[in-house]
């Protein structure tokens, strides 16, 4: 039977209680340097840093790093630029140290092979000489699908046989022996799950070659570092009864002290109701960070995939979370990333940071977008950090990311006195434009500089473009905020124009003209 099939086996009882949690609880985040970090890899980071911060436990974070066909450092270190950027931090491991190191698993061959060596000399583990093309012939010639998966033939090999392998040049994988019982464990977020007897074959720990698993690997790490709560997502759920037999294996071997607590998160699904790859570009962290999704809004709307602070209540600081988090209260029921939903709940993180913590971090992504000089505050000039200081209040509450930013306040900075319209505020710009904008600039002209100040303005362009004009508030104050901004969305025009000046507003409403 294939680890695909194993799910067929599992019986769940979500409403059974669930097991009480650890006093010291120790839970680990141990991802594979194998690509660039995403939602699903951070929400599990998330939940399990939450549980510990919850619960005054430990959380260990380790590297599982032994596909070296697959890992990359590239990867090594956007997982660790991303924790940072997110500020999940730990307690033990990477870069922060601890009893049970070294903390990639690279670094610790000798130990998988030490413990290989002690289940195979207790029995729990034997040697395996089948090729996967016996296997499949013995499952068709025993009348079963040819990937059923294996059929336990290497169990009881006598001497002679594995000396007759070893004389052909063979050498042999290691199985983990498993009992011919049902398995069964209370999941935190699940509740009571049975596996049937004989629904898990014996399974391969070290390959031929000597390379040690994952199957082995990871639950001697989770051993070695005390682990005694596994949060982990739902698509590792086949594979817990392995854990268990082995956990049973080792504790009898004195190098478990304990079998951990395992709780399986629901999926994240995407677009289509569909699991949400690690290659759909709304998965990749990065994406997101550069969209301009601070780090409080995109924590907090991950969060919600499968958990919630209260029933009516969405928005939510990570201290909030601490206090309330418990892993059994996350739903088993998938849930889905919504980006739209992510977006807005980030829009409110935004509108509550601090005006100058929103200008700070404001700061890289207008450099990027060429909008400012410098990538940080400090080194931005006197005028633009003047300008910006100014926009914070009309930019903060209507930008959702802050690659939004440079958008709003890019012709604010500028010193063009021409500013060629976007394509959507070219539709918007009627028949009547030329002559809406001859009125304002005749108005605006008479304007002295001591009484270029917002309400001013508001009240000679409504009283020469409305009142006397007799055009309606759409049609005369369209045309001036495409020649402010060259957007049809902006900052409020009237601050807008005291921002900018006398002259250069003067200078763009004439640009504008010109081009009409």
């Amino acid at each position: 039977m294939t680890e695909a099939d194993n799910t067929s086996a599992i019986t769940e009882n979500p409403k059974d209680a669930k097991p009480e949690l650890p006093k010291d609880v120790r839970v680990r985040f141990c991802p594979s340097p194998t690509g660039t970090p995403h939602v699903g890899m951070v929400r599990t980071a998330l939940f399990n840093w939450a549980e510990a911060r919850a619960t005054g436990g430990k959380l260990i974070f380790r590297i599982e790093d032994t596909d070296a066909a697959r890992d990359s450092e590239e990867s090594y270190n956007q997982i660790l630029d991303a924790l940072r950027w997110l500020g999940i931090d730990w307690d033990e491991g990477i870069d922060v140290g601890g009893p049970h190191g070294p903390y990639r698993q690279s670094e610790r061959t000798d130990i998988y092979k030490d413990v290989a060596a002690k289940l195979l000399a207790a029995g729990y583990a034997y040697e395996s000489y089948s090729t996967p093309e016996e296997i499949k012939e013995r499952n068709l010639a025993a009348g079963r699908p040819a990937e059923f998966g294996y059929d336990g033939y290497d169990r009881d090999l006598t001497e002679e046989q594995k000396a007759a392998f070893r004389a052909e040049g063979r050498k042999p994988a290691l199985r983990i022996r498993m009992p011919d019982e049902d398995i069964a464990f209370d999941d935190l977020i699940r509740g009571r799950i049975e596996f049937k007897a004989g629904s898990v074959p014996d399974y391969v720990i070290v390959r031929p070659n000597g390379d040690a698993l994952y199957t082995l690997t990871n639950p001697v790490d989770d051993a070695m570092m005390e682990i005694n709560v596994v949060l982990r997502g739902e698509d590792l759920l086949s594979s817990t009864p392995r854990q268990i037999v082995l956990y049973r294996y080792l504790e009898e071997l004195g190098i478990a002290k304990t079998t951990p607590l395992f709780g399986h998160m629901p999926y994240v699904m995407g677009q289509g109701n569909k699991k949400l790859s690690k290659r759909d570009p709304e998965s990749n962290l990065f994406n997101h960070r550069d969209a301009g999704f601070i780090r409080e809004g995109l924590l907090n709307y991950l969060a919600l995939l499968g958990w919630s602070i209260a029933p009516d209540r969405d928005v939510f600081s990570m201290e909030e979370m601490i206090e309330k988090f418990d892993v059994r209260d996350v739903k088993a029921n998938p849930a889905r990333f919504d980006l739209d939903k992510a977006i807005s709940i980030n829009a409110e993180h935004i509108r509550m940071l601090a005006a100058d913590d929103f200008l700070r971090r404001s700061v890289p992504y207008l450099n990027r977008d060429g909008v400012v000089s410098a990538a940080s505050w400090d080194a931005l000039t006197d005028r633009e950090r003047e300008i910006l200081t100014a926009s914070a209040p009309l930019v903060q509450p209507r930008v959702r990311l802050l690659g939004e930013v440079a958008g709003m306040v890019g012709s604010l900075l500028s010193t063009d006195e021409y500013l060629e319209p976007e394509d959507d505020a070219k539709k918007t710009l009627k028949d009547s434009a030329p002559a809406v904008l001859d009125l304002a600039i005749a108005a605006l002209e008479g304007v002295a500089e001591a009484d270029w100040k917002t309400d001013n303005l508001h009240e000679t362009l409504n009283k020469a473009l409305v009142e006397d004009g007799g055009y309606k508030p759409r049609l005369a104050f369209g045309p001036v905020r495409v020649a402010m901004s060259g957007r049809r969305v902006s900052p409020p025009l009237f601050e807008s124009m005291e921002i900018v000046g006398k002259d250069l507003s003067i200078a763009r409403l004439k640009g504008l003209r010109e081009h009409l």
